[in-house]
Parts: C-alpha cells; sequence; structure tokens
C-alpha cells in the first residue's frame, strides 16, 4: 500500500466528508433507540425497522418519480420518501410496543421477531414491485453554505454536504433537549428508572413507553430511509448489512442517554467504513499492492465498535427498568 496516496489533503478530506455522510443513519437510529430505552424498553429489532423504512422510502420515492407526479429532477419525492420511511418505522415500533408492553412479551425475542420480519418483508416487497437492483431515484443534492464553504478544508468537510446530514445534527440538540428539558423527557426517563413511582405520580406508563418506543422506531425508519433514497438512491437486499446491530451497540457506548457520545460513536464508525472503502479502492488501483486483505478492512468498522464498546468508562447506567415488563400495580 502506498501511503503516500494516503496521506494527502485530498485523501483526507474526501475521507472526512464520506465519514460524516456515512455516519447519518447511524446515528438518527441511534438517537432513536436512545429515546426508546429510555423508557426501559430494549427495541433490539433495529435491523428490521431500518430495513422497512428503506424499502419504503425508496418505493415511495421512486413511485413519485416514475409516475412523474413530481417534476423530473425534483427533490420533493426524496423528502416525501423519507417522510414515509419514518412512518414505516412508526408502524413497526407500534407492532414493538404491542407485543412488549401490552402483551408484556420478552423484549429480546420481540426484537428479533421484528428483525427478522422487517427484512424478510422489505425483500419481499421489493420483489413483488422491481424485476431489477438497477432502479435508482435523485436523491438529493449537497447543500452548499455560503462563506463558510469557502473556509479550507473544514468548509470542504462541513459546510457542503447534504440536508439530512445538518438534519442529523441538528436532531443531536432536539433529543438530548427533549429528553432533559422538557415535561415529557421527564416522564420517559422516570418510567425508565421506577416505572411503580411514575404511576403513583399519576404518569401512564404504558402510554409514555408506546409514545416512545414509536417515536424511537420512526427516527429508526427515517435512518434507513436516508440510506435508500439520500445516500446510495437505490434499494438492494441486505442494504442495511447490520447498521442496526451498531447501532444498538452504540447506545451502550452512548450510556444509554448522552445524544452527544452518540454522535463520536457514529461518526467513529462512518469514518472507519469510509476509510475501508478508500483502501480497497487503492489497492486495485495499485494492482498487486494489496497489502490488507479486503476481508479485513470489510470488518474494521465492525472491529473499531467493540473496541470503543470495550474502551468504554466503567459503571452501569442504563435505566433501572429496561427491559422489564411493568405490571400495573406491581412495586
Amino acid at each position: 500500500m502506498n501511503w503516500d496516496l494516503i496521506l494527502q489533503w485530498g485523501f483526507l478530506i474526501s475521507l472526512l466528508n464520506a465519514g460524516i455522510r456515512l455516519a447519518v443513519p447511524i446515528l438518527i437510529a441511534v438517537l432513536g433507540e436512545i429515546i426508546t430505552e429510555s423508557s426501559g424498553v430494549s427495541n433490539l429489532g433495529l435491523e428490521g425497522i431500518m430495513s422497512m423504512g428503506a424499502v419504503t422510502g425508496f418505493m415511495t420515492a421512486y413511485y413519485l418519480e416514475s409516475n412523474m407526479i413530481v417534476a423530473e429532477g425534483s427533490e420533493v419525492s426524496t423528502w416525501i420518501g423519507l417522510l414515509a420511511g419514518c412512518v414505516a418505522g412508526m408502524l413497526m415500533g407500534l407492532i414493538m410496543a404491542w407485543l412488549s408492553v401490552s402483551l408484556r412479551a420478552d423484549q429480546i425475542i420481540s426484537g428479533i421477531t421484528l428483525v427478522v420480519f422487517g427484512v424478510g418483508l422489505s425483500n419481499y416487497l421489493y420483489r413483488q414491485a422491481f424485476s431489477t437492483l438497477s432502479e435508482r431515484v435523485n436523491g438529493l443534492k449537497p447543500m452548499i453554505i455560503p462563506l463558510l464553504s469557502k473556509i479550507p478544508v473544514v468548509g470542504e468537510v462541513l459546510f457542503q454536504q447534504v440536508p439530512t446530514v445538518y438534519i442529523a445534527g441538528l436532531l443531536v440538540f432536539v433529543v438530548w433537549y427533549f429528553l432533559f428539558k422538557t415535561t415529557w423527557g421527564l416522564r420517559i426517563r422516570s418510567v425508565g428508572e421506577n416505572p411503580a413511582a411514575a404511576e403513583t405520580s399519576g404518569i401512564s406508563v404504558e402510554g409514555t413507553r408506546y409514545a416512545a418506543i414509536i417515536i424511537g422506531a420512526g427516527l429508526v425508519g427515517l435512518a434507513g430511509a436516508v440510506l435508500t433514497t439520500v445516500q446510495l438512491t437505490l434499494f438492494r437486499e441486505g442494504i442495511v448489512a447490520g447498521k442496526g446491530w451498531i447501532a444498538v451497540a452504540l447506545v451502550i457506548f452512548a450510556r444509554w442517554r448522552y445524544p452527544i457520545r452518540a454522535l463520536w460513536g457514529s461518526l467513529l464508525f462512518g469514518l472507519a467504513d469510509s476509510l475501508q472503502y478508500r483502501i480497497q479502492a487503492l489497492s486495485q488501483v495499485e494492482r498487486g499492492a494489496q497489502t490488507i486483505p479486503y476481508e479485513f478492512l470489510l470488518m474494521l468498522p465492525y472491529i473499531l465498535t467493540i473496541l470503543v464498546l470495550l474502551g468504554r468508562a466503567k459503571g452501569n447506567e442504563e435505566p433501572a427498568a429496561l427491559g422489564k415488563p411493568y405490571i400495573k400495580g406491581q412495586r
């Protein structure tokens, strides 16, 4: 591997630029799961929810474009597709809430069931609607921020991104404010810590958990839609590729409650993902200089995620009632 090609500003700028974009779906999914787990419900079905959001968002955008319901080249179809992916996620969240809150089913089993259901149904829907894997949607164009985009390096990396990057950054603040500065956030956290005490104070444990699961799953569905309608502008089987599980792991890194830690963890994964793509490309260009097996490069983002989890600060900060079904009147 010729490291002189890597240690150049152009390579580093493109690495950071792509790393930030690749971190967006992970970050949005992690933020959604933080809301859900703050209420005391562990939703392991993120992979399935992201898959349903991905296929719903893509099919919605494609239908609007192919039937000329929106103007040719318009980005409106993509925005509607993102909304549709969010709604699909909320519907999946409703299923999870029914299983884990109303039926009090084991939350781990419910989550795994959601993964199998979501991944299988998304693949089935795509196969029924399309006969090829070449269909694409318009996507979103980068938003160039005047003046700030002219700053050397920083401007190219931070201020020439697609709108969903800025939305994800805004969501970090919104989720933090929602959980720690609003009455609803206080209710969600109190239900996650001590549902019996919350019920005594007049809070509906069931209703609060339903709301938290549906809101969180909506963000997870949005993450899947971002993946297909903005980043790749296509859908294929297995497109989520384990990102739902990575999001679950990064919730632990974020200590179940800190969106800013979710941001750093997601950026680390995005940069590792971007790095392995670029090193593979350089290896192919050099022909014969493949000093690093591509299988290892594919593993790199996941290895780094594991290392981050192993290196996190000691101490258990998960909600006290996480994963425990609540029976009204139970102490």
